[in-house]
């Protein structure tokens, strides 16, 4: 991006620091302006006919677009996904502590990955999970919604969670005073933070 002397065109179209045009002038004129105005002459447009040139403030444009730089490259990053596994026979302690894990990591902006695991003869009692799935979800619906409804794949029942917008999301199992829960789940489980395919863990009775 050129700059004032280094703008090479003999003649641009100069659009002024409101963002209305000036016309089309010699390169000296606009910089004549500039300078009277206290900003600098930055080439916006140089395949233009003329190049298309605007009078601002360098200092705050570049900030400005480094700013944008900034979230463009955040929104990019992979979403962090948190796993949360169950068992059919869980208690109301350790049932709790997991709704405790997924709220605060969905308050902070995670995907909440919950598998429902069947081990041996458990197999035969899958309408079980899938109705401890939905109470999951119901009991989690002022922080997050599910992407789709509870699907079985292999010998688990899969179903994502989607943290609400920031503005939507409330507390119901956590206080906003209380200390972030351990990374250790009950039992001591194993929890590890995780993106772009790689899930943290969190083993449930």
């Amino acid at each position: 991006m050129r700059v004032n002397q280094k703008i090479r065109a003999r003649e641009v179209m100069v659009i002024g620091p409101d963002s209305k045009p000036m016309g089309v002038m010699t390169l000296n004129e606009a910089l004549a302006n500039a300078r009277r105005l206290g900003h600098d002459l930055v080439e916006i447009s140089p395949n233009a006919n003329p190049p298309v040139c605007k009078i601002l403030d360098y200092g705050k444009y570049r900030y400005e677009l480094a700013k944008k730089d900034r979230e463009a490259r955040k929104n990019t990053f992979a979403t962090k996904v948190k796993e949360l596994k169950f068992h059919i026979n869980i208690d109301e302690h350790d049932y709790g502590v997991k709704m405790r894990h997924a709220e605060q990591f969905m308050f902070k902006g995670m995907k909440v990955k919950l598998l429902m695991v069947f081990r041996g003869r458990e197999m035969m009692h899958q309408d079980i999970g899938v109705n401890l799935m939905k109470r999951i979800r119901a009991d989690l619906i002022h922080i997050g919604a599910a992407d789709a409804e509870p699907k079985m794949i292999g010998k688990s029942i899969n179903m994502m969670l989607t943290p609400n917008p920031v503005q939507k999301r409330v507390r119901k199992w956590t206080r906003e005073d209380e200390p972030e829960l351990a990374e250790e789940g009950d039992e001591g489980d194993e929890e590890s933070d995780s993106s772009e395919g790689a899930q943290a863990s969190t083993n449930g009775n």
